[in-house]
């Protein structure tokens, strides 16, 4: 028998109409926390049907309130970016992860900016998504002020690259006036032109011209800096081996000077300076360190260490001790030059490493 108040409503009446009530005041609140958001935030059925979208949507892409439901939302965006955000959606649809995506949404005016699209799927305790909710932020003037400094860099870094010229072609110019110091004048060009090839691999480059330089790796630095010791063949002297390492413009400069110098001074005294001569250079993680180990066989014997040593030998200690953090070792083996430098693990790549502290 089903009970009733007194005014004759049952109970089971009188809960769904408090259901129903909460239901609609839910509704409410959600309504509201939407439409005061900065966001364009918006919701779909689990299928990816759109069936709702805040009141920032409408304000911002000034079209009738309905006439983006269902798929109508692509017809929103720039023609270029149409296919690809679909196809990000169909994704996420099937896969059930996480939406985001950036593509450029035209507004009421007609200009069309770039936006941050973002959607998350909200699943029941069976985990089937019942609902998916996503927003939609407008970041084309973050989006532009990245796109002009990158101009300005890539700009700058030309100018760079333009002073390196200009001053290997004054020494140049100069040794040609002062016969006395062309070995002095040729000794800093190619001091210069090392500094040169560290700035081309760290440069800002756009996709044109970031082939030509390769990963941003230690390895493939190494090899772009010892193309100019290669055989008749064109085949290296110099091998690399072991482990490879992030690297970043901070130790470009000081990695650069270190192996110019040894490979120099490899061509003049040393192993290359010999058809059958060769130079291993093995890096390795150890640990908090990183090793590099630069072996030359194949050269003049040697019996031990030089009487005295030069520019070339100090400018390597600098670059080890005083840039990088760590410590360089020369061994003079009977059967050739043999240089470890022990860095810190974070050396070649210290913005990457402060950043993974912070």
């Amino acid at each position: 028998m089903t009970q009733t108040d007194p005014n004759g409503d049952s109970s089971v009446e009188r809960q769904l109409a408090l259901t129903v009530q909460a239901l609609a005041e839910s509704e409410a609140r959600f309504r509201a926390i939407a439409d005061s958001m900065p966001q364009m935030v918006w919701s779909t059925r689990p299928d990816g049907f759109h069936d709702y979208y805040n009141a920032r949507w409408y304000e911002f892409t000034g079209v009738p309130e309905g006439s983006t439901d269902g798929e109508a939302w692509n017809g929103m965006f720039h023609p270029d970016d149409r296919e690809r955000a679909l196809a990000r959606w169909k994704h996420s649809l099937e896969t059930g992860e996480p939406y985001e995506i950036e593509y450029r949404l035209r507004r009421h005016d007609g200009v069309y900016r770039w936006t941050l699209g973002r959607a998350r799927p909200i699943r029941n305790e069976a985990g089937e998504i019942t609902r998916w909710f996503g927003t939609c932020t407008d970041i084309d003037d973050l989006k532009r002020s990245d796109q002009a400094k990158e101009l300005l860099s890539q700009e700058l870094s030309h100018r760079i690259k333009n002073i390196f010229a200009v001053v290997s072609a004054l020494i140049a110019l100069s040794a040609r006036q002062h016969p006395e110091a062309r070995g002095f004048a040729n000794a800093v060009r190619t001091r210069i032109n090392a500094l040169a090839r560290a700035h081309e691999f760290v440069r800002p480059h756009t996709e044109t011209s970031r082939p030509t330089v390769g990963s941003m790796t230690l390895h493939a630095f190494l090899a772009d800096l010892f193309k100019a010791y290669s055989d008749l063949t064109g085949a290296t002297r110099v091998t690399l081996s072991g482990d490879d390492a992030t690297f970043d413009d901070q130790a470009a400069t000081s990695v650069a000077l270190l192996f110019h110098e040894l490979a120099t001074n490899a061509a003049k005294y040393g192993a290359l300076s010999l058809e059958g001569g060769r130079v291993t250079l093995d890096t390795r993680h150890a640990g908090d360190r990183f090793i590099l180990t630069w072996t030359e066989t194949g050269g003049p014997p040697l019996s031990g260490p030089p009487a005295r040593t030069g520019f070339g030998s100090s400018l390597a200690s600098l670059s080890v001790e005083g840039q990088l953090g760590g410590r360089l070792e020369r061994h003079w083996l009977p059967t050739g030059l043999q240089v470890v430098a022990d860095l810190p693990a974070t050396a070649l790549s210290r913005r990457r490493a402060a950043q993974n502290v912070a």
